[in-house]
């Protein structure tokens, strides 16, 4: 544990958690993509899916308790992501106390110049969208269960459906550097490989945009509908 804390207190300790929590959160945002994207086979495919979370596990694990631990490991994600990020951005600041007279982002793209408010932007985001179908209560018709109903009612508004497409490409954005980061500080990266791993950041990134944009979209013009 000492060992794990002392490591964790270097710039390249705290770049690591960011990568290893980053990749976790990265295959639940996937997942869970494909999970709404069941909403297109039928309203009874995305509930069975809904209730296969609830009850994955049983008879050895009681219902949601398999669930509930997957919510623990990314809270802990997340918790951990947020403050590695914020201590590396402390420490960024405190190497250079005076501001660069003429900014420049020659290097940067615009996903890694945007990446802080990206992410205060996805945080906000989650608390809302945790409000709004898991716990129902920014929900304008929550029905505990019925995941179909639930996102067809909530995805019925177009300020909803906007802030959602805007949260999701700031979302795209924030995964497209951090996958590029992460392949940094793992050591994957070199220059034979550099542009495939661009490359495989941006669709990745990329295809979860469209993924998580093509359900409201779909209640929008009238393709997902209630039964």
């Amino acid at each position: 544990m000492a060992v794990a804390l002392s490591f964790y207190r270097t710039t390249i300790g705290k770049k690591v958690v960011m990568a290893v929590t980053g990749l976790i959160l990265v295959g639940f945002i996937i997942a869970h993509m494909l999970g709404n994207l069941k909403a297109f086979d039928s309203p009874e495919h995305l509930n069975e899916y809904g209730t296969f979370l609830r009850e994955v596990g049983y008879p050895l694990l009681g219902p949601e308790q398999a669930l509930w631990m997957v919510r623990i490991v990314l809270l802990a994600s997340i918790i951990l992501h947020i403050t590695a990020a914020t201590q590396l951005t402390i420490l960024d600041r405190q190497s250079r106390p005076e501001r660069y007279v003429q900014f420049r982002p020659v290097q940067q793209s615009y996903a890694s110049r945007t990446m802080r408010w990206g992410g205060i932007i996805i945080l906000l985001f989650i608390i809302y969208h945790i409000l709004h179908f898991t716990t129902g209560q920014a929900h304008p018709d929550f029905r505990e269960g019925d995941v179909y109903h639930n996102l067809v009612v909530g995805f019925q508004n177009p300020l909803v459906v906007l802030f959602y497409i805007l949260a999701v490409g700031a979302l795209m954005f924030h995964m497209y550097h951090g996958i590029w980061s992460m392949f940094q500080t793992l050591g994957l990266n070199n220059v034979r490989w550099n542009r495939l791993l661009r490359a495989l950041s941006a669709v990745i990134s990329i295809g979860v945009f469209i993924g998580f944009i093509s359900v409201p979209i779909a209640v929008q013009i009238g393709y997902l509908t209630l039964q």
